[in-house]
C-alpha cells in the first residue's frame, strides 16, 4: 500500500459520509477488543503499537526497516480523512493492537492490478499489521472481517493486496479468510486480489471463528476453575447467601471465596471486605448486589482481572446497565444477566450451580442444555427434566440478556461434547439471523426445543415488559423457528411432553400412526388427537386386523381396525398388539392406550403387566417410536424404565402424546431434506438499483412510496416479470398509450389513477378497468378526475391481464429480523383465507418451494382443475425479492398485489414500493451486543 489516511466514515451511493460505528469483538482465545476507526487522538498509541513490532514483522509489514517507517504510517493513519479510504483499530484494554486499512485505487477499472480479483466496481489496495504479542488470536482475520463490510458498505467490491513471498502468516490470513482470493508471485512479492461479496463458503468460515471465539470467551463463566460471590453476607435467605450455599452442597471443584465485608466466613468459605481485597483474581464473579452497586463492583472486578460476571437480582434502569456493560467492554467480561437465576455445569470436575433454584442440577452425565430468559421459567424446566430422569449438561439464566444470547449458549452445546438435547426460552432475538443460523448448524445434530412465548398480543406485550426488548411478531417468529429447524411448543409442559419423547424414542420416519386401546372411548379420543395433531392412522390389512383381534382366518372383518380396540376381543392384550403393530413396516409409530379396567376377557392382564410388556416391544424394535397413554396416572408425562437402560414416554392425555409424536415426526421430515441453498440469478442489476434508490432518497431524506416509473425501473433490476405500462399526464397521453398496449390485453386496457403519497388504490376507487376505445378511455380519464377530485396528477395505462390464479407476495423490513418475505392467496380469497406464509431472506430453494405449498391456496396452484400454474416463475418471483430485500436495507416494503399466475407464467400487476433511509447491516458481523 503506498498510503492511506485514517477516516471515521465511508461512502455510501449517493456520496454521503455514513460513519463506521464502533464494535466489540471476540478474538480466538475469547478475549475482547474493540475495533474501530483511527482517530488523530490514536497517533501515540499506533506509534507504540509499530515500536512494539519485532523488526522482522517491521519488515514484513513495510517491505523495509527502520522505526522512521511506522511513524510515517501512524501520522499518516491517524492524519486528516481522506475520500475512499478507511483504517480500523483493534484495540485492548483502550491499545491498539491491530490495524487494518484501506486505499481506494483511483483507476476505476474494478479489478486492481490486472489479477482478476474484482470484476466491475470499485477496487482499494488493503494493509494489516498486528503488534507482536497478539500474533495468533484471530487479531487480523477479525479487522479484515470488519474492513470488508465498512468497504462493501462504501462500494468497493475487491481489495488488492500485496505481500513479500516470506510473510507466510500473512497470506495464511487472505487464504483461510473465506473470501475468493487470487494471487500471482512477481520478484519475491505476492500480489493478492480478493473479491468482496460474501459467499456460502464466507459465512461458514466466520460461523466457525465465532463458534472458536464464543467457546474460549464463556469457558470462565461456564467452567470457571475459580469463583467469587459478591454479596454473600446479610440474613440468612439473601441470594448470595442462598447461591453460596448451592455452590457447597453441589460441590464446586474450584477455589470458592466470598465477599461480605464484616464477615471472617460465610457458609464455611472464606470471605473478604471487597472485591479488591481478594488475594487472586478469580475467574467468575457472581454479583448478588442491590442495582445500585452493581456498575461500580463489575469495575472493580474488570479492574481486578475476573474473567466473566453473572449478575443475579434485580433489574438496573437504563443508566446502571450502560454503566455495567461498559465496564464488561472495558475490561473484555463475559457478562450473563442482569436479573439472572444464574448458571450451572454438571460436568464431575466441575459441579458448578451458582443458580438461585431450590433443586439442583444433578452432577453426572446429563445431556440436556437449558437456556432460558425467565428465572421461573427455568426452574420450571429445571424441576420437569429432574421429574422425568433426563439430565442437565449446562444451564444459564439469560435474564436481561446485555450480552450472552441463546446464540452463545447454542455454540456451546455444539462443542462441549456432552449435550444433545437444546431447550431454549427466549422472549426477545438480538440477532435473529445469526441465531438462524446457528441454530439451523445446530439442529443437524441436536434437537433444539423452544417455547414459543409471546403468541398472542397482550403476550408480546407483556415479553416486552419484562425483558425490555421488542418481542417479534408470531409470523416472524414461526418463519426464524421453521427455517432453522426449532419445534416450536406452545408451553413448558408440551416441551416437556416432547423432550421425554426424543430423550427415550428413535424419531418417526413419518406421520402414519397405528392407535391400539383396551377401551374404545380411549381410541376414539387418541385417533382424534391423532388427526388434530397432523398425523394419520393408515387402514391396516384384513389379515393384520383380523391376527391382532383374535379372529379365526376365515372370519370377517368389520372395520379397518385402526384403532385397534382389544377392550372386548378374545385375542392378545394391547401391550402384545403393540409389539405386532411395532413390526408391521406400514406404520411410523405406536400409541398405545391402557385404561384400567376390570378385566373383561379374563386375560388378567392389568396396566403394570402391560407397561412390562410395552418396555420389552420398545426393547425388541429400538427403529420403531413406541409410546404410551395411561390416563389414570398423575403426571402429564413419565417415563417408563426397565433394567436394561429401555425407555419410553407415558402421557396422561392422548393429545399430549400426540403433540410430541408430531413435533418428532416433523423433526424427522426436516432432517431427511437437503439444507437448500440461495440460488444464484440471472439479469439482477444491483449497482443501478442502489443508484435509484440513493437518488429517491437524496430527493427525500425522510423516505416515501416510490413513484410508478421507479418501480418498474427497480422491479426491471431485478428481472420481476411486470404488466407493461405506460405514463399519463393528461387524456391524450392516456388514450395514445391506451392505444399502443390494448392489443397485450385483448383489446382493452386498464387506467390507474396516481398521485404523490397514494397507498391502496383500491381503497380510493382510483382505478378504471376493461376499457375498450378511445372514447371509453377518455370517459375514464374524466370520470376519474371528478370522483378523485383533482388528487390525480397521472396514471398508468396498463393492458388488461389475462385470467389466471391471483396471489400476492411482498417483502417487509423488521427492525430486528432484517427482511420477511411473505406469500399467499390474492383477490377475495385473501381476506377469506387469511392465509399467508412467510420466511426470512435470503430465501434458499427449500424455503421458495416451503412458501408456495404451505398457504391453502396450494391446491389451487397445483391445478386441482385445469393446468397448474407455472411454479417455478413464482419461484422467481419471490426469490427475486428476497434478493432486492437483501441487497437494498432502505427497502421498507414491496408488496405485489395481484400476481397473476398461469401455466405459461407468472406476472406483476400492481405494486407498491415504500424506501426509508437505512444503512448497511451484517447480522453475521462477529461482534458483541
Amino acid at each position: 500500500m503506498t498510503g492511506t489516511t485514517g477516516t471515521t466514515g465511508t461512502a455510501d451511493t449517493t456520496g454521503a459520509a455514513r460513519p463506521v460505528r464502533p464494535a466489540h469483538a471476540l478474538l480466538a482465545d475469547g478475549r475482547t477488543v474493540e475495533i474501530r476507526p483511527a482517530r488523530p487522538e490514536d497517533r501515540t498509541g499506533v506509534e507504540g503499537l509499530y515500536e512494539r513490532m519485532s523488526p522482522e514483522n517491521l519488515r514484513l509489514r513495510f517491505f523495509g526497516s527502520g522505526s522512521e517507517l511506522g511513524r510515517q504510517a501512524a501520522r499518516r493513519v491517524c492524519g486528516p480523512p481522506r475520500p475512499g479510504s478507511l483504517a480500523l483499530l483493534a484495540l485492548h484494554e483502550g491499545r491498539p493492537v491491530g490495524i487494518a486499512e484501506y486505499e481506494g485505487e483511483e483507476d476505476g477499472s474494478g479489478n486492481g492490478d490486472g489479477d482478476g480479483g474484482g470484476g466491475a466496481g470499485r477496487t482499494a489496495e488493503v494493509a494489516l499489521a498486528v503488534t507482536d504479542e497478539f500474533h495468533h488470536r484471530g487479531v487480523g482475520t477479525l479487522l479484515l472481517e470488519h474492513l470488508v463490510h465498512a468497504a462493501r458498505a462504501a462500494g468497493v467490491t475487491a481489495f488488492t493486496a500485496g505481500a513479500l513471498a516470506d510473510n507466510h502468516a500473512m497470506q495464511k490470513v487472505f487464504a483461510d479468510l473465506g473470501l475468493h482470493t487470487t494471487r500471482r508471485y512477481d520478484s519475491g512479492e505476492v500480489r493478492w486480489a480478493i473479491r468482496l461479496d460474501p459467499d456460502e463458503h464466507y459465512l461458514t468460515a466466520v460461523d466457525e471463528r465465532a463458534r472458536t471465539a464464543d467457546a474460549a470467551s464463556l469457558r470462565p463463566l461456564l467452567r470457571p476453575r475459580s469463583l467469587v460471590v459478591v454479596g454473600a453476607g446479610g440474613p440468612e435467605g439473601t441470594a448470595g447467601r442462598a447461591v453460596l450455599r448451592n455452590l457447597r452442597r453441589a460441590g464446586f471443584t474450584g477455589r470458592l471465596l466470598a465477599v461480605a465485608p464484616g464477615a471472617r466466613s460465610v457458609e464455611g468459605v472464606p470471605a473478604h471486605p471487597s472485591v479488591t481485597a481478594l488475594p487472586k483474581a478469580p475467574e467468575l464473579a457472581v454479583l448478588a448486589l442491590p442495582a445500585h452497586e452493581v456498575p461500580e463492583t463489575a469495575e472493580q472486578c474488570g479492574r481486578t482481572g475476573v474473567r466473566a460476571l453473572a449478575v443475579l437480582g434485580p433489574r438496573l434502569d437504563a443508566g446502571q446497565g450502560a454503566a455495567l456493560l461498559a465496564a464488561c467492554r472495558r475490561h473484555g467480561m463475559r457478562l450473563l444477566g442482569p436479573h439472572s437465576l444464574g448458571a450451572a455445569n454438571t460436568e464431575d470436575d466441575i459441579r458448578l450451580a451458582a443458580v438461585l433454584t431450590a433443586a439442583l442440577p444433578a452432577a453426572g452425565a446429563g445431556r440436556a442444555g437449558v437456556a432460558v430468559q425467565s428465572g421461573g421459567v427455568g426452574a420450571a424446566l429445571l424441576g420437569g427434566l429432574a421429574r422425568l430422569g433426563i439430565g442437565v449438561s449446562t444451564f444459564a439464566a439469560l435474564g436481561d440478556k446485555y450480552d450472552v444470547s441463546g446464540n452463545d449458549m447454542l455454540r456451546w452445546w455444539e462443542g462441549d461434547g456432552r449435550t444433545d438435547l437444546a431447550l431454549l426460552h427466549l422472549e426477545s432475538f438480538g440477532n435473529p439471523r445469526a441465531f438462524s443460523r446457528v441454530a439451523r448448524r445446530v439442529a443437524r445434530r441436536m434437537p433444539v426445543l423452544t417455547v414459543d412465548a409471546g403468541r398472542s398480543e397482550a403476550g408480546r406485550r407483556a415479553a416486552a415488559a419484562h425483558t425490555a426488548a421488542a418481542s417479534a411478531p408470531a409470523m416472524t417468529r414461526r418463519a426464524l423457528f421453521t427455517q432453522a429447524g426449532v419445534i416450536a411448543t406452545r408451553g413448558i409442559g408440551e416441551l416437556l411432553d416432547t423432550a421425554a419423547l426424543l430423550h427415550s424414542q428413535p424419531l418417526p420416519t413419518g406421520t402414519r400412526v397405528a392407535v391400539v386401546s383396551n377401551a374404545t372411548g380411549a381410541g376414539v379420543l387418541a385417533a382424534d388427537a391423532c388427526a388434530e395433531a397432523g398425523l394419520t392412522l393408515p387402514r391396516l390389512p384384513d389379515s393384520l386386523t383380523a391376527e391382532l383381534l383374535g379372529i379365526p382366518p376365515d372370519g370377517a372383518v368389520a372395520s379397518p381396525g385402526n384403532p385397534v380396540d382389544t377392550g372386548t376381543a378374545g385375542g392378545p392384550g394391547p401391550a402384545e398388539c403393540a409389539g405386532r403393530l411395532a413390526g408391521y413396516g406400514g406404520v411410523d409409530a405406536v400409541l398405545a392406550v391402557l385404561v384400567p379396567t376390570a378385566p373383561a376377557d379374563g386375560s388378567g392382564e392389568d396396566c403394570e403387566a402391560a407397561v412390562r410388556e410395552l418396555l420389552r416391544t420398545a426393547r425388541a424394535h429400538p427403529w420403531r417410536t413406541v409410546v404410551a397413554v395411561l390416563p389414570g396416572q398423575a403426571e402429564r408425562v413419565r417415563l417408563l424404565r426397565s433394567g436394561d437402560g429401555t425407555a419410553l414416554p407415558a402421557y396422561a392425555e392422548p393429545q399430549d402424546a400426540a403433540r410430541a409424536l408430531a413435533h418428532a415426526a416433523e423433526r424427522a421430515h426436516w432432517l431427511g431434506r437437503p439444507p437448500g441453498a440461495v440460488p444464484e440469478l440471472s439479469g439482477v442489476d444491483t449497482e443501478a438499483a442502489r443508484a435509484l434508490v440513493g437518488a429517491f432518497l437524496a430527493d427525500h431524506p425522510g423516505g416515501g412510496l416510490l413513484g410508478p416509473r421507479d418501480r418498474a425501473r427497480l422491479l426491471d433490476h431485478y428481472g420481476i416479470p411486470r404488466l407493461p405500462q405506460a405514463w399519463a399526464g393528461d387524456e391524450d397521453a392516456a388514450a395514445r398509450a391506451a392505444d399502443r398496449l390494448a392489443a397485450q390485453g385483448g383489446g382493452r386496457v386498464a387506467l390507474k389513477a396516481h398521485w404523490p403519497g397514494l397507498r391502496d388504490r383500491s381503497e380510493e376507487d382510483a382505478t378504471a378497468l376493461d376499457l375498450q376505445g378511445e372514447d371509453r378511455v377518455r370517459a375514464a380519464w374524466r370520470e376519474l378526475s371528478v370522483r378523485l377530485d383533482g388528487a390525480m396528477t397521472g396514471a398508468l395505462v396498463q393492458p388488461m391481464a389475462r385470467r389466471g390464479t391471483e396471489v400476492v407476495a411482498g417483502v417487509v423490513q423488521d427492525e430486528v429480523f432484517g427482511p420477511l418475505v411473505l406469500f399467499g392467496p390474492g383477490g377475495t380469497a385473501a381476506d377469506l383465507l387469511a392465509d399467508h406464509a412467510a420466511r426470512l431472506a435470503p430465501l434458499t430453494d427449500r424455503d421458495v418451494h416451503d412458501l408456495i405449498t404451505a398457504p391453502r391456496c396450494a391446491p389451487l396452484l397445483l391445478g386441482r382443475r385445469g393446468a397448474p400454474v407455472d411454479l417455478e416463475a413464482l419461484e422467481q418471483i419471490l426469490l427475486r425479492l428476497s434478493r432486492m430485500a437483501c441487497d437494498l436495507p432502505e427497502l421498507a416494503e414491496a408488496h405485489l398485489g395481484p400476481v397473476i399466475a398461469r401455466p405459461d407464467g407468472a406476472t406483476a400487476v400492481d405494486t407498491r414500493v415504500r424506501l426509508l433511509p437505512g444503512r448497511a447491516h451484517d447480522p453475521h458481523l462477529r461482534r458483541l451486543r
